[in-house]
């Protein structure tokens, strides 16, 4: 539940050029610290890799954006305008949008019907909100199927699904979570694709969780690692790969290639 003063925070115009900032952010859960005074900033028009071994503290990162969880010290800047102490509903207004996962449309909704949903987040009308999906659809090749059940597709094509209804609340900033987790090399490196051609034909600023690590050298121009909950290193994808605190905790075991 959040608190009144968070409440009054969030909105409040701070000083600062990049589009979402984390500062100091930390998060315990009855003592255990799963985020550690981390901080990091996405540039506007950026891709931005968050890696680390399971149970590193991304998802709960993750989530501290989202408005899932507010964080216990630090906050979290949109436009320079605090964030944290917003509901969920709230930051997918202000410009975020995120996959998650687990997949799970309504498997007994078109998809395109399922796209429509993320659309409608505004009050737009139907036949907008039906026109914003269709474009999504075509953006992650998934038209040809907007009258098929969710259910009857693919993980692939439902993971494309994910990212789509996401895409229609028209975001600022898109909070991938694993969404390449599954897939073969090469639907992997054709999601890859995708997300390059979202951010150069339109902008889109993308901030994602990945453990293939061929899709997140591929398509990360900014890499952050975390470890135990705290940031051990940040960077370029070749200065990230050759530090080796993260080669020690992570890319000589647990990343797939």
């Amino acid at each position: 539940m959040v608190d009144e003063s968070a409440r009054q925070q969030a909105g409040k115009l701070l000083p600062g050029q990049a589009l979402l900032a984390v500062s100091n952010v930390s998060k315990s859960f009855r003592g255990l610290r799963a985020v550690a005074g981390v901080s990091f900033a996405v540039e506007r028009g950026g891709i931005v890799g968050l890696i680390g071994p399971n149970g590193a503290g991304k998802t709960t990162l993750f989530n501290v954006i989202a408005g899932v969880y507010r964080p216990d010290t630090g906050g979290v800047t949109l436009e320079g305008r605090v964030i944290n102490g917003l509901r969920p509903d709230e930051v997918c207004h202000a410009g975020i949008a995120r996959t998650f996962q687990l997949v799970r449309p309504f498997a007994d909704l078109s998809v395109r019907d399922n796209v429509v949903v993320g659309a409608l987040r505004d009050g737009s009308p139907l036949a907008d909100a039906r026109q914003t999906a269709d474009e999504a659809l075509e953006r992650l090749g998934l038209a040809e199927q907007r009258h098929r059940r969710a259910a009857e597709l693919t993980l692939p094509d439902r993971k494309r699904l994910e990212v789509a209804r996401a895409l229609a609340t028209r975001p600022q900033l898109l909070l991938l979570d694993e969404v390449m987790a599954g897939l073969r090399p090469t639907e992997t490196d054709e999601m890859v694709e995708t997300f390059r051609a979202l951010n150069r034909d339109t902008g889109l600023t993308i901030l994602l969780i990945e453990h293939v690590m061929r899709a997140v050298m591929a398509l990360s121009q900014h890499i952050v690692v975390l470890h135990h909950g705290e940031k051990i290193s940040e960077g370029t994808p070749h200065h990230v790969v050759s530090d080796p605190a993260v080669l020690d905790c992570y890319l000589g075991e647990e990343a797939e290639v």
